[in-house]
């Protein structure tokens, strides 16, 4: 398990690009980083698009994957700081700074690793088990980019919105 810190959580690409993590060579941290741009789409998802882009690489969003987004998003704005060490439904999501992400593997990890997939599971406070995230590895400069993610399934809503809290 590894905890990711992040000092900060990204506005726009550039600033996406010059964080410490984005050489994509560390596999937790670009499942970090991809919470981070998430996290930004709520408040812009244009540059959330462009991020997402960067951190798949050569296999851009498309339109299906665009409007997944948009439709898993609709009302569920706290959807993202959920991943966020500190955040609980019972207050509203909100997270500790220095802001954390919690990343392990588990035994089925690894079942395509000779193929250059890895699958990670990102801790979320709103669920009962990790989601999880695969990445695929290019071999010709060592970078991991995000190949499919689990993040955007439904988590117990906050306090605050619950009519029966």
């Amino acid at each position: 398990m590894s905890e990711i810190t992040l000092n900060s959580l990204p506005k726009t690409l550039d600033e996406l690009k010059a964080m410490p993590q984005a050489a994509l060579t560390v596999p937790e941290e670009v499942a970090a980083l991809t919470v981070a741009a998430l996290a930004l789409y709520p408040e812009n998802p244009a540059e959330t698009e462009k991020m997402l882009d960067f951190l798949r690489g050569p296999r851009p969003l498309n339109g299906i994957d665009k409007q997944f987004i948009r439709d898993r998003f609709r009302g569920k704005e706290y959807l993202m700081r959920s991943y966020l060490v500190g955040s609980t439904p019972e207050n509203n999501y909100t997270p500790v700074q220095p802001y954390r992400v919690t990343v392990s593997e588990n035994t089925y990890s690894r079942t395509q690793f000779v193929d250059g997939y890895l699958t990670l599971y990102v801790a979320c406070s709103g669920a009962d088990s990790p989601r999880p995230l695969k990445l695929r590895n290019k071999p010709s400069t060592g970078q991991w980019f995000l190949w499919e993610q689990q993040l955007l399934t439904g988590i117990r809503i906050p306090q605050v919105a619950d009519p029966w809290a």
